[in-house]
């Protein structure tokens, strides 16, 4: 069920049964406990603290974990002015670890022992979050529509700026030249293939598992040498000077990390350079976020530099390695900024509820890289080695 479809918003607050007080009134002792440690009070006057409206909130969290919060904040059981702040204090003290510990278990194991992104499941991603309207993502996201974190340490004062100096990052660290053949792989709305076939002279190939995305991007891309394939990564053929591939490997799934390296490898000339930009994490991690997983992303999930050395390890020599992660905060407050400026427009056809869930999910994001939990690398790989060295771009 797509997102616009939830349930209208609950925010009608309910004290607990008295069977279950005892309960209510441990966890949110326990609660307050955790909270004490970030710094956060209940009800409390500093933007980052949490406003309880309904008492069962506690235990919802307890025991259902970042699905309990998330689907709560839904419902209308809390508020908070800071989002961003209150979940980066949180994960500083890593509160959330060891809540809701059994709603996470089954994702694990189903990460750990089912392959969800291969054949028609590589599709989930496209027809759950990338579908659901590109009146959306016109809205919110930059006039190239480039859905991943711009670059404001070039000095960009608009995310426009920051998106465009991002993309030219890329067109650098690749050595584009003219008459260049590049896959895109994730190529989203199109924005990244149109901007270097404009600016660089290049023939690009754009691939998505979404629709939506294909259809928008073949429409902005008309008129220049661009391809735009509605197929899953594996299905590509042919030889490129360079690969890049930007947003997408988060929904690959580390049971796949091998298989997409040596496709990479298949599809890029012994003399060519492959470009992976991706969200990551401190650790290695096989399962997945229950809310993210239900309400976002399904069938995603964030490397590690370790998972991802060992997927290309044999096939590429790693060229350079570029964190900037802290670049996303910027790049979702703005996302956020659009996105609350649209509502009143988006409202007609996108309820309450997911007003919430969507502004959650952002400056949910935006603590997560706030509080350095989650970050954003930029790999530069090449079959051989580059003759000579490769030179870092920043």
């Amino acid at each position: 069920m797509a997102e616009h479809e939830l349930a209208s918003l609950n925010t009608t607050s309910q004290a607990p049964k008295p069977t279950h007080r005892y309960l209510h009134r441990w966890a949110r002792a326990y609660a307050r406990k955790l909270l004490d440690a970030a710094g956060i009070t209940i009800n409390g006057s500093h933007p980052w603290d949490i406003h309880v409206h309904d008492e069962r909130l506690y235990l919802r969290c307890l025991l259902h974990g970042s699905l309990g919060l998330g689907e709560a904040y839904m419902d209308g059981w809390w508020d908070c002015a800071a989002i961003d702040e209150f979940i980066c204090r949180l994960l500083k003290v890593q509160a959330p670890q060891g809540i809701g510990w059994f709603v996470q278990l089954p994702l694990w194991f189903d990460s750990r022992f089912i392959n969800r992104q291969r054949g028609k499941g590589a599709f989930v991603i496209g027809q759950h979050h990338y579908d659901i309207g590109n009146d959306l993502y016109e809205a919110m996201l930059d006039r190239r529509m480039i859905y991943s974190c711009a670059y404001w340490d070039s000095g960009a004062r608009t995310l426009d700026e920051a998106q465009e100096a991002k993309l030219d990052l890329i067109a650098r660290k690749l050595d584009l030249q003219p008459g260049m053949r590049v896959l895109d792989i994730g190529c989203g709305w199109g924005g990244t293939a149109q901007y270097l076939a404009e600016r660089y002279g290049v023939h690009v190939v754009g691939i998505t598992v979404s629709k939506e995305q294909a259809r928008l991007a073949s429409e902005r891309c008309r008129g220049l040498p661009v391809e735009i394939r509605l197929e899953d990564y594996r299905q590509t053929t042919g030889t490129f000077d360079r690969i890049i591939s930007v947003g997408m490997f988060e929904h690959v799934g580390y049971r796949n990390y091998r298989t997409y390296m040596q496709v990479v490898r298949r599809l890029l000339s012994n003399d060519g350079l492959f470009l992976l930009h991706t969200i990551g994490t401190n650790v290695a991690y096989q399962g997945r976020d229950s809310w993210i997983e239900r309400y976002i992303f399904p069938n995603s999930m964030l490397p590690s530099p370790r998972l991802i050395t060992a997927a290309f390890e044999g096939l590429f020599v790693l060229e350079d390695w570029h964190n900037f992660g802290i670049n996303y905060v910027a790049t979702l407050k703005a996302w956020h900024a659009n996105f609350e400026r649209a509502w009143p427009q988006l409202a007609s056809r996108y309820n309450e509820r997911f007003y919430r869930m969507w502004r959650l999910y952002l400056l949910m994001s935006a603590g997560s890289f706030m509080a350095r939990s989650s970050q954003l690398w930029q790999l530069v790989l090449s079959p051989r080695g580059v003759s000579g060295g490769y030179r870092s771009v920043r």
